[in-house]
């Protein structure tokens, strides 16, 4: 999959992370191989109540107003060979409510 997928500055490339506990999200510029934005299930509150899903979007949601406050509004998403549905799915859709577009 990365192989296709490939991030720029302007455009840098959405990498997901999935573990048994939680999800990390992170912006990458490939030409650089520098990391502009992040975001993790570590970050939530601890207050924050709900199921790995919805913790899923609102790390989506965390790293789009990273990615905000970095100057970023596009990417391009690379669900790191993980299928396009529960949790990254959500992720995503998280992302894209916060104001990224891909």
């Amino acid at each position: 999959m990365r192989a296709k997928v490939r991030g720029s500055a302007e455009r840098p490339r959405l990498v997901v992370f999935r573990s048994n506990r939680g999800i990390e999200a992170q912006l990458v510029d490939d030409d650089t191989g520098r990391t502009l934005a992040s975001a993790s299930h570590l970050g939530l509150p601890k207050s924050f109540k709900g199921e790995k899903t919805a913790q899923a979007e609102a790390v989506g949601k965390a790293l789009a107003a990273a990615a905000k406050s970095a100057g970023i509004d596009s990417c391009v998403f690379d669900r790191g060979g993980y299928l396009y549905h529960g949790r990254v799915k959500a992720l995503a859709d998280g992302a894209r409510e916060g104001g990224l577009a891909f």
